[in-house]
């Protein structure tokens, strides 16, 4: 399985794209046929060509379609259907770019997939899915060199609005500053910034805080030996009171207990690696 991840080069992208990445599956390789996405507060457009086939589901439904579409931010783990091969570029943006770029326009939308006509999302003149995903794919940083020229004229062109602008600047003191004192720290009080929050990222200060949290713990979990996982440890290290509390907290977000995911290990970071 080929697969890589890598950051935009252009500063006007990068202030909206997290990163770019590839998934490349033959029928040789082995792994999960239905990993699970856990939940995101970010966006993911998927590039794939108009053949290729997607399903996804939660427990509110599915979704299904062919060729490009977006993975919207979602609070409830998704399971995909990767059980044939396939080939996809994923453009993982950064948390609150959807409504500074005013897509989707009924926004904030949560939890859903949606088809995505990649011209019209990018105001692009021309834009051929198989040639791209035909361009080079094993080298990451030229193929980014190639997406970042793409989108450069779009991105350059945006002018955010007061909620996208103090949204910015919670998001670059978030993991410093405790949610009590976010408000002194930037001169305006916490309903303002609960009242922008929710209206850039359709989550709560608290939700946000909480999938932080449990990407960072599944992220350690995944570097550990599946046999010696001592979860009353990272119960401590991540700010539970004790092991028991991590049992219902996994439960409600991934769908497993603790030993349930220790054993089958089938989130999308253990399918394909701690990059997405």
């Amino acid at each position: 399985m080929k697969n890589w991840l890598i950051p935009p080069k252009d500063l006007s992208v990068a202030k909206y794209i997290d990163c770019y990445w590839l998934i490349d599956k033959t029928h040789n390789d082995s792994g999960p046929e239905y990993p699970k996405l856990n939940p995101d507060p970010a966006g993911h457009l998927i590039l794939s060509t108009p053949r290729q086939a997607y399903q996804y589901e939660n427990e509110c439904g599915g979704a299904s379609g062919h060729g490009c579409h977006l993975i919207l931010p979602h609070c409830k783990t998704i399971s995909m259907d990767h059980s044939q091969p396939f080939l996809i570029l994923g453009i993982k943006f950064q948390v609150g770019a959807l409504y500074a770029i005013k897509y989707p326009t009924a926004h904030p939308l949560l939890d859903q997939v949606i088809s995505v006509d990649v011209e019209t999302l990018f105001q692009l003149d021309r834009f051929n899915e198989d040639e791209i995903l035909n361009y080079n794919t094993g080298q990451s940083h030229v193929f980014r060199d190639l997406i970042d020229t793409l989108l450069t004229p779009f991105f350059s062109k945006i002018h955010e609005d007061r909620h996208s602008e103090l949204v910015r600047k919670v998001l670059a003191i978030f993991s410093r500053v405790s949610l009590s004192e976010m408000g002194a720290e930037l001169g305006c009080s916490r309903r303002t910034i609960e009242r922008s929050f929710l209206r850039v990222t359709g989550l709560t200060l608290k939700q946000y805080s909480s999938m932080e949290r449990l990407e960072a713990m599944l992220a350690y979990v995944y570097r550990q030996d599946p046999r010696k996982i001592a979860w009353a440890d990272i119960a401590f290290q991540f700010g539970f009171s004790d092991q028991p509390h991590v049992t219902p907290y996994l439960k409600s977000r991934i769908g497993h207990t603790p030993g349930e995911y220790a054993q089958q290990r089938d989130l999308a970071i253990d399918a394909y690696g701690n990059f997405e």
